[in-house]
């Protein structure tokens, strides 16, 4: 049986105001219920230290990064998620509906394809060139935002999610 991972309190509370602060500039919210989303924050925390980056927490991972990079928070799937059912699968982000009280946080369902159809979906892409451009496009998987530069982004400047995390769309 793998070892108990420890969080300290300090350690939860830290991660949550940068994050909740983070939330907020780009237009976020993250759950209300201080407890729930502190407990979302250690399991973070926790596959940080179990695997090397921010899994999401109600999620199966890998352990493998490559295979994981769409459930790294903020998964792929988290505006989708919002806009359909007012918070993301885990419920860490919810919309600005459920902070005015005008929705609840419910189950969602699972939108994340299963690793065969993932795997088949990367094997299926086609890299688009267009000879007209100077540089690359690079798409944000998480929020869809594109650059034209040599490389993408360390971080996307709308969600904040990591370089690995963009794709090249041109």
């Amino acid at each position: 049986m793998p070892k108990k991972i420890e969080i300290s309190k300090e350690a939860i509370e830290k991660t949550y105001q940068k994050l909740k602060q983070d939330a907020e500039k780009s237009g976020y919210y993250l759950n209300p219920d201080e407890e729930f989303t502190k407990s979302l924050v250690e399991g973070l925390l926790v596959n940080e230290k179990r695997y090397g980056y921010w899994a999401c927490p109600c999620r199966l991972a890998s352990g493998v990064k490559e295979d994981d990079l769409d459930i790294i928070c903020p998964c792929d799937y988290r505006d989708a998620d919002l806009l359909e059912y007012e918070a993301c699968y885990c419920g860490l982000y919810v919309s600005s509906n459920v902070i005015q009280g005008k929705a609840r946080v419910h189950t969602i369902p699972e939108r994340r394809p299963s690793r065969e159809k993932r795997l088949s979906a990367n094997k299926e892409k086609t890299t688009i060139s267009r000879e007209n451009l100077s540089y690359p496009v690079w798409r944000c998987k998480v929020c869809g935002y594109l650059c034209a530069r040599d490389n993408p982004p360390e971080v996307c400047p709308i969600c904040k999610a990591s370089k690995e995390r963009f794709e090249r769309f041109l």
